[in-house]
């Protein structure tokens, strides 16, 4: 069963596709469900400028442990048997988050592991949460979303004059 292509987030699109022999050896083919049956997701969230960063990032470090904190467990058993078939190195499967600014906002992505049978609600579930949670600081936590700001406009002069017409009967 296809995922994806023209319906967003991994969620079938009900094509079946067969994928014949010679294919196998010119294009990858991607197994969510072989060996390693997790997915390593994330999400971006834009955090206004001036809101409390260190605040921004004990909220989603909160909310991940609660939304896929239970994946923890199971994905790191499931990692060491999979690394030491194929000699891959250690990775890690607890939530992580990062920080980058920009022109804009600051931006935190949170990287968590995630069943790939649930990987879209996952991130419904996560969102919804910062949502909530943004709105119960009261202000201190902001989404950011784009704006201009204007830094200097001209001056601009606007002469009307008005002209007596005088007529003479």
């Amino acid at each position: 069963m296809e995922v994806g292509e023209w319906v967003s987030a991994d969620l079938y699109s009900g094509r079946v596709v067969r994928v014949a022999n010679r294919f196998v050896f010119k294009e990858p083919v991607f197994n969510y469900s072989g060996e390693f049956p997790f997915l390593w997701d994330e999400i971006t969230v834009p955090v206004k400028y001036g809101s409390d960063h260190r605040m921004a990032r004990k909220i989603l470090e909160k909310i991940a442990i609660e939304t896929v904190g239970d994946y923890r467990k199971k994905a790191h058993l499931a990692w060491m048997d999979f690394s030491k078939q194929f000699l891959l190195e250690d990775a890690t499967v607890e939530p992580l988050i990062s920080l980058v600014t920009n022109d804009n906002w600051m931006e935190f992505t949170l990287r968590y592991v995630v069943d790939f049978k649930v990987r879209r609600s996952t991130k419904d579930k996560l969102f919804s949460k910062v949502l909530d949670e943004f709105e119960k600081t009261e202000g201190k936590v902001k989404f950011a979303s784009t704006t201009l700001q204007l830094v200097d406009v001209p001056t601009i002069n606007v002469n009307l004059e008005s002209e007596k017409v005088l007529v003479n009967s």
